[in-house]
């Protein structure tokens, strides 16, 4: 495996886990004990953490995920532009 694909993968991988988190929050009744919610939250609370320190807090909404993917977005393609 080159290296563009393995970083390809893992931010595809990142970008997967943040839409999963998403989707996990319109379901407040899943168990947080859960082990997959765990995996969830320990992959993406690192990313999502510092970002929601500096997001201004909008009451209802969270953008915090959008912001991560965009963020992801950039990295991954910044990165894959030295792999090419």
């Amino acid at each position: 495996m080159d290296s563009a694909t393995l970083v390809n993968a893992i931010f595809t991988f990142l970008y997967l886990v943040i839409l999963a988190r998403v989707i996990l929050s319109w379901f407040p009744n899943v168990p947080y004990n859960n082990p997959l919610v765990q995996f969830v939250y320990a992959v993406t609370e690192p990313i999502m953490s510092p970002i929601r320190r500096v997001m201004p807090n909008t009451g209802m909404f969270d953008f915090t995920p959008m912001v991560a993917i965009i963020v992801i977005v950039i990295v991954q393609n910044i990165l894959l532009q030295f792999f090419r």
